[in-house]
């Protein structure tokens, strides 16, 4: 039966030209892992660098892996990240709707079109007998039993009922294609599987909806990891068949992650427990300096930027080039993310790094009598990720058991008499003090080392560990004590001058 060809001219109609447009495409099968994320990264630098269109369109085919809330958390991460996008599905656009489910009845009709043309044909093989065939060869591909079946044949099992798929026919000769990053590339046809292109549910397989919606949504650069390249023929063959222009393709090589564990490099991979990027946000990285980071795992800008490492997003778009991807495989270091992290950290605003840093500072500071924004200010210049917070101030809310050989420091020039000395000469300044003022606290510590004839450290090194019960901590006795309070830090320096005066 001849199709009407009235509604795919419709269709080809809607689809906007004359611009540059790429998209997104996400399955909603979990978290975003990095080699996503720097995808949904290239793919918005080249919209927004050309001046085009960013939209993000959900996969959702796969229903047997779709996790419950993953569209939300895409969209979170996305925004997160900065990554705005046009159209998608909750805020529409001319060729909705943006998610493959509510688009499943025109797959179907593009599937006959191609069976019509000759470039597709139904299959009714069993599981049992596909079974077999790799059972048989576990490299075989589909053996075209169904090709040859006759328009007789085919009608009768249709009007059985007997489920089936629609394949892809692979022409003879060899298929060659372009890539922004890799160049030409040209495979034999024979190596090519008659993929299915709509499953007997009726849904499209991931590779046939891809191909249909990055055209009738006018898509013109195609952003994906290098692992796709081995079906980039098959998009072009389907391309071709319908007599369609074939987009850009930008194929990104591998991340590759430096294991800490073991010190092997390996593709980079949730399942080998790889951190994701919530996994990242998770362990107190901030989203602007993971961003900038895996904006490098794989690009560099080229001329006078080629040296600069710190981006903000308007300078990437600026900046982003298509020829600056590269085609080796890049490294994910945590060592590299750290550094970019203590650099955006350092970055922010007193304010902004306290609104940061509060929720890390609670997981072990509880007393609310202490300062979050007082004891963040300590914290600014003294950490790499947000995680580090936490071990960092847990001896506010309780003074850890501690070994009195803290107070012997060689560069304080401090033993255990002298700092016993030193506590017992610094309580009775501190108890007089008319108001418990960091500037009070510091005038009077100062002018008491001067009257005792020594150096600043040789009195706050032994305070300090009274108060702290560390010997790392952020900021110094001056600071502790006034975030500690007179009563707290009178009571931790009777504390240390009992442990000393057990050992003196």
């Amino acid at each position: 039966m001849t199709i009407d060809k009235s509604w795919f001219d419709e269709m080809e109609g809607r689809i906007p030209h004359g611009q540059i447009r790429t998209r997104f495409a996400p399955s909603p099968t979990g978290y975003m892992h990095v080699g996503n994320l720097r995808t949904a990264l290239y793919t918005w630098l080249i919209a927004r660098h050309g001046g085009g269109r960013f939209l993000l369109r959900i996969e959702d085919t796969d229903q047997g892996r779709l996790v419950e809330d993953a569209v939300d958390v895409i969209y979170a991460t996305m925004r997160r990240c900065g990554l705005d996008w046009d159209e998608g599905p909750d805020v529409g656009g001319p060729v909705g709707p943006y998610i493959q489910t509510q688009r499943r009845d025109l797959y179907g009709r593009y599937a006959q079109l191609l069976i019509e043309k000759g470039h597709a044909y139904r299959c009714f093989c069993s599981e049992e007998r596909l079974a077999q065939l790799h059972q048989d060869d576990s490299n075989a591909k589909y053996d075209r039993h169904c090709l040859s079946l006759s328009p007789e044949e085919i009608q009768a099992r249709l009007d059985a009922g007997e489920p089936y798929v629609i394949r892809q026919r692979i022409p003879e000769g060899s298929t060659t294609f372009h890539d922004a990053v890799y160049g030409d590339i040209t495979v034999d046809n024979a190596e090519l599987d008659d993929q299915i292109l709509i499953k007997s549910d009726g849904l499209p397989t991931y590779n046939f909806a891809n191909v249909i919606d990055d055209h009738l949504m006018g898509i013109t650069h195609v952003v994906r990891g290098a692992e796709y390249l081995s079906s980039a023929p098959k998009y072009d063959l389907l391309y071709q068949a319908f007599g369609w222009e074939i987009p850009t393709y930008v194929h990104c090589s591998s991340v590759m992650f430096s294991d800490p564990a073991t010190g092997t490099v390996r593709k980079m991979s949730k399942r080998h427990g790889d951190p994701s990027y919530e996994d990242l946000v998770a362990q107190g990285y901030l989203s602007q300096a993971v961003v900038n980071y895996v904006a490098l795992l794989g690009w560099a800008p080229h001329g006078e930027l080629a040296e600069q490492e710190f981006f903000t997003m308007d300078q990437l778009v600026g900046a982003f080039e298509i020829e600056g991807i590269s085609k080796s495989p890049s490294a994910f270091d945590m060592d590299k993310l750290n550094y970019f992290n203590a650099a955006y950290l350092r970055a922010l605003s007193p304010e902004d790094f306290a609104r940061e840093a509060q929720p890390w500072i609670r997981r072990a500071v509880k007393d609310e009598r202490y300062d979050a924004a007082a004891i963040a200010g300590l914290l600014q210049a003294r950490c790499e990720k947000l995680s580090d917070i936490p071990e960092k101030v847990d001896f506010f809310d309780q003074l850890p058991e501690y070994d009195a050989e803290l107070f012997t420091n060689k560069k304080s020039k401090t033993n255990a008499e002298v700092s016993l000395r030193m506590l017992q000469q610094a309580v009775p300044v501190l108890e007089a003090l008319p108001e418990w003022e960091q500037d009070a606290i510091h005038g009077a510590l100062v002018g008491l080392a001067e009257g005792l004839g020594v150096k600043n450290a040789t009195l706050m090194w032994p305070l300090r560990i009274a108060v702290a019960g560390k010997a790392v901590t952020p900021g110094g006795a001056v600071e502790l004590c006034r975030i500690l309070g007179r009563e707290e830090t009178l009571r931790r320096a009777a504390l240390g001058m009992e442990k000393l005066n057990k050992i003196v």
